[in-house]
């Protein structure tokens, strides 16, 4: 499946599930110091929440002093009115600094989450089958995984400290309000809450909704701009420049609209919650006001009635933004999940052993296989290669030989027979030490955006310098490289676009070489060249396929004359088998595929 068909549920269903993807990231088995960080924060939540309860009691004291209504209460305090009003700003000190002790004492567990989980979707993504990632989109995929990410730190925080400390202070405010005045009181407060927590849910659920639309088209406009400058080049020899931005301008305008809706529903969102919450407090403060008149309430108590119904407002306005947030984090980390929960096609068995290769002998027993069940690509293909030889598949397009080099590197598992090397079924062994034992040179060398050393030490990572530079000599790239300004170092531009086609497949065989696997796959490693690169790379492979077991998958059949064996593959079936000069004799489908080449080649060459 596609990422552009990854898509997340809105259903509570798809929340819950995340939030028990997300929870054990938040109290790991085996890690006691991340177990530490969280009660340690929830100790300073619940510090600051007390606090904060208690605060409005310090500002009433404050003002009935300075009034003259001062109770008993009060005045056992023995602080009196500058007292008081120090101790009131210290209380809000106290209770912001807990607060930001509190974040900081958790931020290194919300940060090895994000870690970890972007290292688990990374590790995943790399694991996915071959057939996931050519229908992939790139720009698409690196918008989910990049959003998903974002979203862990904030869920694991605000599931601790939003929703839990939410309710904590409200309840505490209800009972100050319920005991300390009357039951009317609580009735507003509980009654605005309610409705408030009702309409915020309401409209979140539909920007939600919105902000889907956005999202989805965000990564339809990414998508498309990483895209066209991939193939910056295309764009150029047809003159598309114009089209390009056309398409990109179509995907930016569908964002654009999901954007103006957004932003419309969350002025109307925040100004319905700002109704509610003072028509609460004004519900509460006539209340307070009409006990100030009739003498059972003083001052000091209208202002700490004032002072809670503002730190209620408070989390509550946070709650509107947390629970978009939180409704936002579920849907992005939702499309990572359903990324995470991808399987792989290709596994390993249960205790699969390491690939233990000897020789690299090859054997292709009757082999099927075909990327659609409806449309079978290799038909019953047995092949044997003995170590330390040369294999040649040839043939025309479409006719399985690039399918055979997959195989061999287990990108897809065969539908029916099986491929052995040294007796032992791919099937059987780990991925790892299969790919260890098989180098690859392929048609389109592709490089990674960084310097030459570091591509031809892909390779071999832990190689000295002198066995890199001896790699590049016998690719026959060391002088080039030494001749450039900055030698090692020359950074080679997005996929080697900085270095012309025959320097950059000496810089993929000079990372073969280093790898030095004993069995080499050459898919059609010259056939982008001209003639005279392609001949100064022939000889390269050729000394590089000395004492390897060697399949060739080529095009140009002077390049492959002097293998052991040839083989000439037609959709899907083996034809023909022998040397050159055997199938020569025969004069059949491979004399005529000779015959036509030289006759190009010399046409070219007049």
């Amino acid at each position: 499946m596609s990422p552009s068909q990854i898509t997340s549920t809105d259903a509570p269903e798809g929340g819950v599930r995340t939030i028990r993807k997300v929870a054990p990231y938040l109290w790991p088995e085996g890690q006691s110091w991340v177990k530490q960080r969280v009660v340690l924060a929830m100790l300073l939540l619940v510090g600051s929440k007390i606090i904060s309860a208690f605060t409005p009691f310090i500002y009433k004291a404050a003002v009935d002093t300075l009034s003259g209504d001062a109770t008993d209460a009060a005045w056992m305090l023995g602080l009196g009115a500058v007292g008081l009003t120090v101790a009131y700003g210290m209380a809000r000190l106290m209770t912001n600094g807990f607060q930001q002790l509190r974040d900081a004492v958790f931020a290194r567990v919300g940060q090895r989450a994000l870690r970890q989980l972007a290292l688990e979707t990374f590790t995943h993504i790399h694991r996915l089958s071959m057939r996931y990632h050519i229908t992939r989109k790139t720009g698409g995929l690196s918008r989910i995984i990049e959003r998903g990410v974002k979203g862990v730190e904030f869920l694991l925080r605000f599931m601790l400290f939003s929703v839990g400390p939410l309710v904590l202070e409200l309840m505490l405010t209800a009972g100050v309000l319920f005991f300390y005045f009357d039951a009317n009181y609580l009735t507003i407060v509980v009654g605005t809450i309610a409705i408030y927590v009702w309409f915020t849910f309401k409209v979140t659920e539909w920007r939600v909704r919105i902000r889907k639309q956005m999202n989805d088209q965000d990564t339809d406009a990414n998508q498309k701009a990483i895209d066209s400058l991939l193939n910056f080049e295309t764009v150029k020899y047809f003159g598309a420049e114009k089209r390009e931005a056309d398409r990109y301008d179509v995907a930016m305008a569908g964002y654009e609209e999901a954007a103006l809706k957004t932003s419309y529903s969350l002025a109307f969102l925040n100004f319905g919650q700002a109704f509610l919450i003072t028509c609460g407090l004004v519900g509460v403060m006539v209340l307070a006001a009409i006990g100030v008149s009739d003498g059972s309430l003083t001052v000091g108590d209208f202002v700490m009635v004032n002072a809670y119904m503002i730190q209620i407002t408070m989390p509550l306005n946070f709650l509107g933004t947390v629970y978009r947030e939180i409704r936002q984090a579920l849907v992005d980390m939702g499309e990572m999940f359903d990324l995470l929960d991808q399987p792989a096609e290709v596994q390993n068995k249960p205790d699969a052993p390491a690939l233990k290769v000897p020789g690299g002998a090859l054997e292709f027993d009757d082999i099927l296989f075909g990327y659609d069940a409806a449309r079978p690509i290799l038909k019953g293909v047995s092949l044997k290669v003995p170590a330390g030889k040369t294999v040649a598949i040839v043939g025309p397009s479409g006719s399985g030989k690039s399918t055979i080099g997959r195989l061999m590197f287990r990108f897809y598992d065969v539908n029916d027979g099986a491929l052995r090397i040294d007796g032992q079924d791919v099937r059987d062994v780990t991925q790892d030490s299969l790919h260890d034992a098989i180098g690859v040179v392929p048609q389109d060398t592709v490089l990674f955006n960084d310097s030459i050393y570091y591509n031809v030490a892909y390779g071999r990572p832990e190689a000295t310098r002198a066995e890199v530079e001896a790699a590049a000599k016998a690719a026959r790239i060391h002088d080039f490289v030494v001749g450039l300004p900055e030698g090692y170092d020359t950074q080679v531009g997005e996929r080697g676009l900085k270095l012309s086609g025959g320097e950059k497949q000496r810089v993929g065989i000079a990372r073969t070489l280093l790898k030095n696997p004993p069995i080499l796959l050459l898919d059609e490693a010259t056939s982008a060249l001209d003639t005279e690169t392609e001949r100064d790379i022939q000889e390269s492979l050729k000394a590089m396929g000395k004492g390897r077991t060697v399949v060739t998958i080529a095009h140009r059949l002077s390049t492959i004359a002097d293998a052991d064996e040839i083989v000439v593959l037609e959709q899907g079936v083996i034809t023909e088998r022998g040397t050159h000069d055997d199938l020569l004799a025969k004069g059949a489908r491979y004399a005529s595929m000779w015959a036509r080449q030289a006759a190009e080649e010399g046409e070219a060459a007049a």
